[in-house]
């Protein structure tokens, strides 16, 4: 039990401190007293820089909430720690001893309920965190959107684009389950319901002509849906310029969330399963193999991509993130099992 709470605490951090690295610039200053300081009052001018200065206002209070957060977080684990100790040191008083006795028995149990009482209330605050930090990433891709709609269109560089592609996978949000609770859908290989709609700003991969005879999965980001049609608009990541309507079984939300191979292997690929993944520097799909599954929450599936120029047929293998594997397809959109 000990190292059950240890390790699904060390897993939430380590979620926490991945997204605080991207973030820190943006963290509140404080003065002296350690009290946040307020955001900087900016003239407005147009609509334009006052919807602007809202959206950034809600960022700002949402970090102010995060960095309280992280301070309850604190102090828990300090308390858990304490307590954890105090059980280390009765164990150790009775190594020698018969730990039958009903008075051992009693006291590890008192340890042990205080230490559930209390881990729980941690984890909670390492939850809100967690959701604090989504709300911040939500509040940016808004902006994003904004200004994409707004004509705002940024140029971004092929390196640049690559860099951005892995940072996406590696801070997408790991599942962390309570006891006995099922990954949902599209955390890791969990297929979205077939009634699921991928939201505007999404991530998929989306079956479009490359010409007359030949049709790619590429990375796309959702424009909008038309419900009425049942299309989706997409944009094709790596060039912003070329728009996409297609059908809903030409499009493939990818994952929201990854799967933690410790805790929920059954949320993953198994070996040997055909997939489609992301070639590594490109923003296309291709059909591979599942050569070995991820260990921990941070590690890539390592695949073996369909290639005539290797003498088996395959190529070496090479690694992709959750994020960018998902269920083969065939030419009419429908999964192969």
């Amino acid at each position: 039990m000990v190292q059950l709470f240890r390790y699904r605490r060390e897993l939430i951090d380590a979620e926490i401190l991945a997204d605080a690295i991207n973030n820190i610039n943006d963290i509140p200053s404080s003065d002296e007293k350690g009290e946040q300081t307020e955001l900087p009052k900016k003239p407005i001018s147009t609509s334009a820089q006052a919807m602007d200065h809202i959206e950034e206002l809600r960022r700002f209070e949402r970090l102010k909430s995060l960095h309280r957060l992280v301070h309850k977080v604190e102090e828990e684990r300090v308390r858990n720690e304490h307590n954890l100790n105090n059980i280390a040191k009765l164990n150790e008083k009775f190594k020698d001893e018969d730990k039958n006795s009903p008075y051992y028995q009693q006291k590890l149990k008192n340890l042990y309920s205080t230490l559930v009482t209390e881990s729980t209330a941690e984890e909670e605050f390492l939850r809100l965190a967690l959701s604090k930090i989504y709300e911040i990433r939500a509040i940016r891709n808004e902006r994003r959107i904004q200004a994409r709609n707004a004509g705002n269109k940024e140029t971004i560089r092929r390196g640049a684009l690559m860099k951005m592609l892995l940072s996406s996978a590696q801070t997408l949000p790991l599942w962390i389950g309570k006891v006995g609770e099922k990954p949902p859908p599209l955390c890791g290989a969990i297929p979205a319901e077939p009634t699921y709609t991928a939201k505007v700003g999404d991530m998929v991969a989306a079956l479009v002509k490359i010409t007359e005879e030949e049709e790619n999965w590429i990375l796309a980001e959702v424009v909008q849906f038309n419900a009425t049609t049942n299309k989706y608009e997409v944009d094709d990541i790596d060039e912003q310029k070329d728009r996409h309507i297609l059908s809903r079984r030409r499009v493939v939300p990818l994952p929201l969330m990854r799967a933690n191979p410790e805790t929920d292997p059954q949320a993953l690929f198994p070996k040997e399963s055909v997939v489609m993944a992301l070639y590594p520097q490109t923003t296309c799909f291709y059909k591979a193999v599942v050569n070995q599954l991820p260990t921990t929450s941070v590690e890539e599936y390592e695949v073996l991509f369909e290639d005539p120029t290797y003498a088996d047929g395959y190529s070496p293998p090479l690694t992709v993130a959750q994020r960018y594997v998902i269920s083969i397809k065939d030419k009419k959109g429908k999964s192969q099992s």
